[in-house]
């Protein structure tokens, strides 16, 4: 099957990890058990799971002109990710996720945005061939709003699907909302937009029928360990979660992310799609480490089959 064409516009960041037995308190220090450095921001992490689950990416984003970016931008290629439409901007350091892991597998993230920021609708409109000819684009919210809602207009006019993961949360304008084609939201980020407290499967249902009502055409609420919402123009339904041993949260969103848009691009239905992602998301989790924890198609389609 040829491989259906994603472009990503997104973030690079190198992650700093540090493993703890609990979050610190204010003013608290606290031995760590172990650090570590790995590749990550929400736009590489969901490039590189869409990759992996079977995808030929575009990449439109921003690195720093440093030996952080010069890494990040060679683990991408070694997953095949286009890397044409990445721009390395001078004199400015690449993006930098400090994180913070206790030993229930939660983590707290502070970020500095660095060469991310520096993202232009100029980029955008230098990949427009690669757009163009996407079946699916995919954006999150570590680079520039003003960039990301025009190349997903971009988009729309070329007929692209469009999948937001609006992390980190912000609000978010109804015009915005409704350039989307699949809203993907936690909690966190649910409740923001919706003005309505996500806390259980009540509440999440609530929130994707306010998300709709904005302009999404299908939310997707993820809800860790319980499962997710689907809520589409008609039909909305439960799915509930793989359950697997915790060892580490991170970048299992964008996994499912990644993974979600490929099974979409590749005309899977909803339903099969959310269980494909789920799947990802489930092995993600079972490793430490953002990018080094991605599963590859093969062991997602073998744990489907195991169900």
């Amino acid at each position: 099957m040829t491989k259906p064409k994603i472009a990503v516009v997104g973030s690079i960041n190198m992650d700093l990890i540090f493993k703890t037995p609990r979050m610190p308190l204010a003013g608290e220090t606290l031995m760590g058990h172990s650090f570590h450095q790995a590749h990550g921001g929400k736009g590489a992490n969901q490039a590189v799971a869409a990759a992996r689950a079977g995808g030929a990416v575009d990449f439109i984003a921003c690195v720093g002109d440093d030996t952080n970016g010069q890494s990040c931008l060679q683990a991408l290629a070694q997953d095949g990710i286009g890397l044409q439409h990445v721009r390395v901007c001078h004199d400015c350091a690449t993006g930098v996720a400090g994180i913070l892991l206790d030993d229930a597998g939660e983590n707290c993230i502070v970020l500095t945005n660095g060469a991310n920021a520096l993202m232009r609708t100029e980029d955008v409109d230098k990949a427009r061939n690669a757009l163009a000819q996407a079946k699916l684009l995919l954006c999150q919210l570590e680079t520039p709003l003003a960039t990301v809602q025009y190349a997903m207009a971009c988009a729309q006019r070329e007929n692209v699907k469009v999948v937001l993961n609006p992390a980190p949360a912000q609000a978010l304008s109804d015009a915005l909302l409704q350039q989307v084609d699949y809203l993907v939201v936690n909690e966190t980020e649910a409740s923001l937009l919706s003005g309505q407290a996500v806390r259980d499967l009540a509440s999440a249902e609530a929130a994707a029928a306010v998300l709709q009502r904005r302009g999404a055409k299908v939310v997707l609420v993820t809800l860790g360990a319980l499962g997710m919402w689907v809520a589409a123009q008609d039909e909305s339904y439960f799915l509930p979660a793989f359950v697997v041993q915790v060892l580490d949260t991170t970048a299992a969103g964008d996994t499912f992310v990644g993974s979600f848009a490929v099974a979409i691009a590749e005309g899977m239905t909803l339903r099969a799609a959310c269980m494909f992602a789920q799947s990802a998301a489930a092995l993600a989790v079972t490793k430490l480490g953002a990018q080094t924890s991605i599963p590859y198609r093969e062991a997602v389609e073998r744990q489907l089959q195991d169900m």
